[in-house]
C-alpha cells in the first residue's frame, strides 16, 4: 500500500568532490539524482507510503539505485530492469556559495527509463494509491514514457486519485517546441493541481505578470495553483484569486538544484496531511529553503522534527 506514486527517471549522480570545470575535476562523490527520486524521499522523510515507477538498466548503477531507494524507504516493486539499454548518469559541479547554481549535464539518452512500456502500470494496486505526482520529465524523455504518463493519469482518474503537476521544464530533452507546449499543457489540464515555476508558467503562457498568468491557465481549465516565485516565496491561486506566500531565509545558499523538488515535497506532504493549499504552500517554501542549504540534491530534505523546528524559528 502506498501514499504516492511517484515515476520518472533515476539516475547515478556523480557530484564533484572539488570546485572547478567538470573536465578537470579528478573526484566524484556517488549518490541519485532525479526530480521525482527526491520528492520521494522529501515525502518517505515525513513519514508517507511512497512507491517509484521507472525502468533501470540490469547494470551496476541500476542496482545501486534500488539499494539507495530503498535505504529512503521507497518502495521499488514497480521498478524493471532492462539487460539492453543502460541507467542514465549525471554529473554535477561543487558549486561556490555566492550563487549556489551547478553545472549538471547528464549522459541519458537511449537509457533504459527511456524504453519503459505501458504494460508496467499494470504491475500497481491502484486502490491504495492517494495521490499521483507527475513532472514534465518522463513526458519529454521519450513518446512511450509519455504514454506511461498518460496512462497513469488515466487509472488515477478512474479511482479518483489525486493528481499533482511539476512542469520542471527540460528544454534539452523536447524535440520541439509545439510538441512540449501541446503536452505540458494537456497534463495541466487534467491535474487537480499545477506547480510551476513562475518562469515555466510564463513561458507556457507568454505573459509575465503572475495574475494574468494565473487568469490564463483558469481558462484553460487549471484552477488550482501554487507558483513559485523564487525568493518572494510562492503564489497560490483559487478560486479565482492569488495570494503570496512569504518565503523562509536562509544563512547561506549552497546548491539550488532540487530546491524545487523540496517545494513539491512539501506541498504533497501539507495536503496528505489535509492542510490547505496556503498552508501546503509555507511548507513547501520551507523545504525548498532548507534544501538550498545543503550540496546534494536531496540530501537537505528534513524528516518532521527538523522541518517543525525550522518552520517553528
Amino acid at each position: 500500500m502506498s501514499d504516492v506514486l511517484l515515476l520518472g527517471e533515476a539516475m547515478a549522480l556523480f557530484v564533484a568532490d572539488d570546485h572547478g570545470s567538470l573536465e578537470d575535476v579528478v573526484k566524484y562523490t556517488r549518490t541519485v539524482s532525479g526530480a521525482e527520486v527526491n520528492v520521494g524521499i522529501g515525502l518517505s522523510r515525513l513519514g508517507f507510503d511512497v512507491s517509484y515507477l521507472t525502468k533501470l538498466g540490469d547494470d551496476e548503477l541500476g542496482r545501486f539505485i534500488v539499494s539507495f531507494l530503498k535505504k529512503e524507504n521507497i518502495n521499488t516493486d514497480a521498478i524493471q530492469f532492462d539487460p539492453v539499454y543502460r541507467t542514465g548518469i549525471q554529473l554535477k559541479s561543487k558549486t561556490k556559495a555566492e550563487n549556489g547554481d551547478a553545472v549538471a549535464p547528464y549522459f541519458r539518452k537511449g537509457s533504459a527509463a527511456s524504453k519503459i512500456d505501458v504494460e508496467v502500470l499494470d504491475q500497481i494496486d491502484w486502490t491504495s494509491i492517494k495521490l499521483l505526482h507527475v513532472t514534465g520529465i518522463p513526458l519529454a524523455l521519450s513518446s512511450s514514457f509519455r504514454s506511461v504518463v498518460y496512462g497513469a493519469i488515466e487509472k488515477a482518474k478512474e479511482h479518483n486519485i489525486m493528481i499533482t503537476f511539476d512542469p520542471n521544464i527540460r528544454h534539452k530533452l523536447w524535440s520541439s517546441v509545439g510538441e512540449m507546449h501541446a503536452s505540458l499543457l494537456y497534463v495541466a489540464r487534467q491535474c487537480d493541481l499545477f506547480l510551476p515555476g513562475i518562469e515555466e508558467a510564463a513561458l507556457l503562457s507568454g505573459l509575465e505578470n503572475r495574475d494574468e498568468i494565473c487568469q490564463w491557465f483558469d481558462t484553460l481549465g487549471v484552477k488550482k495553483m501554487i507558483m513559485k516565485v523564487g525568493p518572494e516565496g510562492s503564489y497560490v491561486y483559487q478560486n479565482g484569486e492569488g495570494t503570496l506566500v512569504e518565503g523562509f531565509k536562509v544563512d547561506e545558499v549552497v546548491d539550488t538544484v532540487g530546491a524545487g523538488d523540496g517545494f513539491a515535497a512539501g506541498v504533497l506532504s501539507a495536503l496528505l496531511d489535509g492542510e490547505d493549499l496556503i498552508s501546503a504552500a509555507r511548507r513547501g517554501n520551507a523545504i525548498g529553503a532548507l534544501q538550498v542549504t545543503h550540496w546534494s540534491d536531496n540530501e537537505g530534505l528534513p524528516d518532521r522534527e527538523t522541518l517543525n523546528a525550522f518552520m517553528q524559528r
